[in-house]
């Protein structure tokens, strides 16, 4: 089963940073955004370098159970492992729109945000969550964070008070047609032709994982960087030959330093962390 050492292992082996041209030369990509997740599905499954089709559906196939909704998160779950979320900034330390879909420190199977496919795709009831953010110009991917959800994002109750004091004071409106909806709310009928209806929906943000923990790593400028945060607890679930294989590269460029985060639900507290940076020049 592959993880976030594999996946880090198979870009310092195929450092493809042109990654528009790479994918779109192989009409799998229409814009940078595509080439990006393309690029981290392939990460996760070794296929960076497999030309032929069939062969990289097979083998993405074999790794993944969920290849994603766009509407729906998450963008990808590996097979009896991790789920991600790819997202693409082309400032470099902009905020992640999250639209309708508030952060979320894991993915769980009965959340009404993900599709019925993926929530039967395989047996699974929750699933750590690793947010893959790339900074990218139109061509070229410029770095990318792989942080997991837990150290960054508080527990989904912190949000879910959040929306539901939202959707209460709506709901508390006299004199309007409410109807059932998962998002914050939606008024029917809203004119007396009874033809208007109001949506009411939550776009949420974060802020880039560069920006949550520049206590941790200043970004290098002109440089790709890859910056990976993981948990110490989790990191020692991965696999012994994932784990020697990473930590025995000897790399120049390849850091792994023990350190400690914030904790998402009360700063106060430090969580111990791998910090995993690989940088190109």
């Amino acid at each position: 089963m592959t993880n976030i050492l594999e996946a880090i292992i198979n870009i310092i082996n195929n450092p493809i940073l042109e990654i528009k041209s790479h994918y779109s030369g192989r009409n799998r990509a229409n814009n940078v955004g595509e080439a990006l997740e393309n690029f981290v599905k392939d990460a996760f499954a070794n296929t960076i370098q497999i030309v032929n089709d069939v062969d990289r559906i097979r083998k993405h196939n074999e790794v993944f159970s969920w290849l994603g909704n766009q509407n729906h998160p998450p963008d990808i779950m590996i097979r009896e492992g991790d789920a991600i979320e790819v997202k693409k900034t082309q400032s470099v330390n902009s905020d992640l729109a999250l639209n309708s879909s508030y952060p979320k420190s894991n993915m769980k199977s009965d959340s009404p945000m993900i599709t019925q496919e993926c929530r039967t795709c395989e047996n699974w009831t929750e699933k750590d969550l690793i947010y893959c953010v790339g900074h990218t110009s139109d061509e070229s991917v410029n770095s990318l964070w792989m942080v997991y959800g837990n150290i960054y994002a508080a527990k989904h109750e912190t949000y879910q008070i959040i929306k539901q004091k939202i959707t209460d004071g709506i709901n508390e409106i006299p004199n309007v047609e409410l109807a059932e909806t998962n998002e914050l709310g939606r008024v029917n009928r809203v004119d007396p032709l009874g033809i208007t209806n109001l949506r009411i929906r939550g776009m949420w943000q974060i802020q880039n994982p560069r920006r949550v923990f520049n206590y941790l790593h200043t970004p290098t400028l002109n440089t790709f960087e890859l910056v990976a945060i993981i948990p110490t607890d989790k990191y020692q679930t991965f696999a012994t030959e994932s784990r020697d294989k990473i930590e025995n590269l000897r790399l120049n460029n390849l850091t792994i330093t023990d350190v400690q985060v914030k904790d998402p639900n009360n700063p106060a507290n430090l969580i111990k962390a791998k910090l995993i940076i690989f940088q190109i020049n």
